[in-house]
């Protein structure tokens, strides 16, 4: 099953054109050694002003990396504060979602204890913003808690914005199994645009897009509405098209007949939750519908392929607008200053199959060197054999911050 990263423009498109500067006091770095840790841990100092602005960056991971759940992670907080106080450039880059990047922010500073802006903050589904083309369309939006990803849908500009729970809410036999359920859908289920009337296709629904913004909590009702639109005429629910499984036809007539595309914020497989083994994610759910889809279809192995576009890390786009809005926080940050391009940026992360993997494979065009730095304190389990080998390994993200700064032979006193 072959896996298609959005274009680059997508990307482009909705980049924000703002960053706050900070103002507190700048402090150069130096490492103050007890003595007792002489040739040992090293432990991160400020003193007096900067004499240069740094030719390095940060972008961190926060499920694993900051947070594990809703927990900070110890030493999260000190770190970014520590950077804060530095004026070091750093992004956060999550494949997380679910929540506008306001909200998301929000918690994140509440629970971090410090100030946080969206300017540098991208999630997996932010791309999204700047698709135009289906903001006047209807689009099915599937994933996260209750009603919030239409919410942020919305907040993006679509107009027409339906998820799985308004579909069940007006047709629970869509998917009989989640009948218990029924009244927690009916809590935020909106009226259809328009009926599920398949005597009368003009007049039904018709979805133009399908988005997975965040980790669907009902996998097979969101499987089951997804698979009938993907078998559908032309997007129209409750419709099959007559093309399917049409051996002269290309892929055997699967997905020939006007469906609507369909587009995954993320490929992660695993995530850090409170348990203590990580929990299938995003890449979970799409996994189990692509098998789903290959029981029903035949799969490849009759030649037929779901087509699809995922997005978030490891893939090239997601670097490239990370990269692009890490470099324009970084002018707001030092506005009127003479800037030399960033020779290297620290990926952080927990997961060697996202974050690693895509700081190992992004050829940057400016020329920054990606330097991948796996933390033990999410998905990735300490002496086990990483798939993606990182330029290091360490305890947690302090220590990914105080491993960089030495790296980049930051200027000290």
């Amino acid at each position: 099953m072959q896996v298609f990263a959005p274009p680059a423009p997508v990307f482009a498109r909705c980049l924000r054109s703002s960053a706050p500067r900070w103002h507190a006091s700048a402090h150069p770095l130096v490492f103050a050694q007890r003595p007792e840790c002489v040739g040992q841990r090293r432990r991160l100092q400020t003193t007096a002003t900067p004499s240069r602005i740094p030719d390095f960056a940060f972008a961190f991971d926060i499920d694993g990396v900051l947070l594990r759940s809703a927990d900070p992670i110890p030493g999260a907080s000190k770190a970014l504060t520590y950077l804060q106080s530095q004026h070091i450039p750093f992004i956060l880059l999550t494949n997380g979602g679910g929540k506008s990047e306001s909200e998301r922010v929000a918690e994140l500073s509440e629970k971090l204890s410090l100030p946080l802006s969206t300017s540098n903050f991208m999630q997996s589904h932010t791309p999204f913003a700047g698709m135009e083309q289906y903001k006047d369309k209807t689009v099915l939006v599937c994933g996260g808690d209750g009603a919030k990803c239409r919410d942020v849908a919305e907040q993006y500009g679509y107009k027409t914005v339906v998820t799985p729970g308004d579909i069940y809410a007006a047709y629970p036999e869509i998917w009989p199994f989640s009948k218990n359920f029924l009244d927690y859908y009916r809590s935020f289920a909106r009226p259809l645009p328009r009926p599920i009337d398949a005597a009368n296709p003009n007049a039904s629904l018709k979805i133009d897009a399908v988005f997975v913004y965040n980790d669907p909590r009902d996998w097979g009702l969101d499987a089951a509405i997804i698979l009938d639109v993907l078998l559908s005429q032309q997007g129209v629910m409750g419709t099959v098209s007559p093309k399917n499984g049409d051996r002269s036809l290309p892929n055997r007539g699967y997905l020939q007949d006007g469906q609507p595309p369909l587009y995954y914020s993320n490929p992660d497989l695993w995530w850090a939750a409170k348990y203590h083994l990580s929990r299938l994610g995003q890449g979970g759910f799409r996994e189990a519908l692509e098998g789903i889809w290959a029981a029903v279809t035949g799969g490849e192995r009759q030649g037929v392929e779901l087509k699809k576009a995922v997005f978030g890390k490891p893939f090239r786009p997601t670097y490239e607008y990370a990269e692009n809005l890490l470099n324009r926080y970084r002018g707001e940050m030092f506005a009127g200053a003479k800037l030399e391009p960033l020779k290297r940026v620290y990926m952080v992360g927990d997961n060697p199959e996202s974050d690693i993997r895509g700081a190992n494979m992004y050829d940057s065009p400016l020329g920054t060197d990606w330097k991948s730095v796996l933390v033990q304190t999410g998905v990735y389990q300490k002496g086990s054999e990483p798939a993606w080998k990182p330029r290091t390994i360490v305890k947690d993200v302090y220590e990914a911050v105080r491993y960089a700064v030495e790296d980049s032979k930051w200027e000290r006193s």
